[in-house]
């Protein structure tokens, strides 16, 4: 069983979730509804050969590591790859600052995980596509410079 747990706030993701399931290798998706979010559910006996990453216990306890036939497809698609990320780990938000009392706001993504090995696939992908980012805590990845914006903009896109 994959499943996918949506907030109702962004219905649009929850819809792209499922059309992905269904192109990908599910016969049929259901939701099931819970208190402020549901479930996006497919069965499938083949769901951990696409997932290898998938196990036991928690995400930045254990690996998480490429299978090799993953690598190329990632080294091509970048973009969806972070739009993912972002779009279930990160956010982009208007940052505001104040230097010598001038007040500044400029937009920025953030993105947050316990698992070193999804920041550090998050970093390459982010590398792949030439945007420049830095670290501002030990599970936390920052992109500020507007030209770095403006292309995760193309490749992540809102929530909605």
């Amino acid at each position: 069983m994959l499943r996918i747990a949506c907030t109702a706030t962004y219905p649009d993701l929850a819809d792209a979730c499922e059309a992905a399931m269904l192109a990908v290798l599910a016969a049929r998706v259901q939701r099931i509804p819970k208190q402020g979010c549901f479930s996006i559910e497919s069965s499938g006996t083949h769901w951990p050969c696409l997932l290898p990453q998938h196990g036991p216990g928690k995400k930045h306890d254990r690996p998480i590591v490429l299978a090799d036939w993953q690598r190329p497809i990632l080294e091509r698609h970048p973009g969806d790859f972070l739009r993912g990320l972002f779009h279930s780990d990160g956010c982009r938000f208007a940052n505001r600052v104040t230097v010598r009392g001038k007040a500044y706001v400029y937009p920025r993504y953030m993105f947050v995980n316990e698992s070193a090995d999804i920041m550090r696939l998050c970093q390459w992908s982010l590398d792949l596509l030439g945007v420049a980012w830095r670290m501002n805590r030990r599970n936390s990845l920052s992109v500020a410079r507007r030209d770095a914006v403006a292309t995760l903009d193309r490749h992540v896109g809102p929530k909605s």
